[in-house]
């Protein structure tokens, strides 16, 4: 894959931001960007293990989704105290993925404020995601297409953006807003996937305060080098083009999705990576005549 560097700046003001970056569509690392907030000295695992953890979580880890299940299914179930010491203690694959702060602990949302960057948040919606040293987030992109400011915090994390341009590069497989599962995004086979070789993207380093603003549709494959866990705070599509884009995903082709896993189970799974695979095939190949 080709990897370049994201823009990194310590601060910026709204004009900038808006012309640089959001309306643009550029994603953009702000290093140490949770100073300003309470969140930045108070959030860490020990606090949210003190805060809630009697709570029962949904937990999961890096292997495939079970095709004979709902893609959604946790590995698991487990109060938040247990799932932090593990993590704290080990190598572990295991992450809470959309923790929503405002239904599981609200008064999370005094500890910071929305950045006044000219983006209309969705405020219902702030949502935590915590991961082990060893885990990761499958490559997808989110199937709202809303823009989003990503803040982590603890330990060392790793951040792959792409494109929309690079779907069929990617593997992406149809129907779906991910691609194809067994794909190692750290460690690329591109004996058996070599479309990925020309896949064009930024790479990302976060640490503890750092605030990264994702594009609506970008492409995420996100590795937790160290224990941590990163507040996710988004804004919905605000062009009409990419509302109805919105609408589709997820009322239309989820459903859809959704169904066909139902009715065939692994065929379909199996069936959707076939033909992610020959369309790939097929863009290398025009990509090599050029």
């Amino acid at each position: 894959m080709i990897l370049n560097p994201v823009d990194i700046v310590e601060r910026i003001d709204k004009e900038d931001f808006q012309k640089k970056y959001f309306k643009p569509h550029r994603p953009l690392l702000i290093k140490g960007f949770a100073k300003q907030w309470g969140a930045y000295e108070k959030w860490n695992l020990d606090y949210i293990r003190e805060k809630a953890g009697d709570q029962i979580v949904p937990i999961y880890d890096n292997k495939p989704a079970d095709a004979n299940k709902s893609s959604d299914t946790p590995a698991t179930n487990m109060k938040m105290k247990d799932y932090i010491d593990i993590i704290k203690s080990k190598p572990s694959d295991l992450r809470i993925f959309f923790y929503i702060i405002t239904d599981r602990l609200p008064e999370l949302l005094k500890d910071f404020t929305y950045p006044d960057l000219g983006m209309k948040f969705f405020k219902r919606l702030p949502t935590l995601f915590f991961g082990g040293s060893e885990a990761h987030v499958l490559m997808h992109y989110d199937v709202d297409l809303g823009d989003f400011f990503h803040v982590h915090f603890g330990g060392k994390k790793r951040i792959l953006l792409f494109d929309q341009k690079q779907n069929e590069l990617l593997y992406k497989v149809p129907l779906s807003v991910h691609t194809i599962e067994e794909i190692d995004y750290d460690n690329p086979d591109y004996e058996k996937y070599p479309a990925l070789k020309y896949a064009t993207g930024t790479e990302i380093l976060m640490e503890h305060g750092d605030a990264l603003f994702i594009p609506g549709a970008f492409w995420h494959y996100n590795r937790y080098l160290e224990p941590g866990f990163s507040l996710s705070i988004r804004a919905l599509p605000n062009r009409p083009s990419k509302f109805l884009s919105m609408l589709y995903h997820v009322f239309i082709m989820r459903y859809t999705d959704k169904l066909m896993r139902k009715i065939f189970k692994a065929k379909w799974v199996k069936y959707k990576e076939d033909w992610a695979y020959r369309k790939s095939s097929k863009a290398l190949e025009k990509l090599k005549k050029k």
